[in-house]
Formats: structure tokens, sequence, C-alpha cells
């Protein structure tokens, strides 16, 4: 057994918020880095959108709406 498999067995007998953390822990560290630029850009881009959504200048639906609708188009 290879250490990626050991360090796998090792990290299911964690309890669930811990494997749930060590798994955003490693996927984040092989994110790229993200510019200033990039970030600055974010902010304002969800700073906008949260004020159209207050505004009620945005459409909305209930995510098992659109969870259903995903569903069916991969069914298809």
């Amino acid at each position: 057994m290879n250490t990626a498999d050991q360090l796998f067995q090792q990290a299911c007998t964690l309890p669930p918020d811990q494997r749930l953390a060590l798994a955003h822990k490693l996927l984040a560290d092989i994110e790229p880095a993200c510019s200033e630029e990039v970030s600055k850009a974010w902010d304002i881009e969800i700073r906008e959108r949260i004020a159209r959504y207050d505004n009620g200048e945005a459409v909305s639906k209930p995510a098992n709406e659109v969870f259903a609708s995903l569903d069916a188009q991969l069914s298809r």
C-alpha cells in the first residue's frame, strides 16, 4: 500500500467534520494563487449581485428546483 492509500485509510477514521476540513485544506492547497486584481473584481461582482438581489432586481429559484432541473438534463 502506498503512502496516499495509507493516508486515505487513516483519514477515513476521522469524524465527518474533520474529514471535510481535511479535504478542504487539501483542495485549497492545490488551487492556483489568485491575484489581488481578480480578488477585488470578485468582491465587486459579489457586492453588485447581493445589491441586485436585495433590490428585487434578481430572480432566484429554490435549490431543489435547480437540482431537479439539472438531474432531468443529465438523465437524458
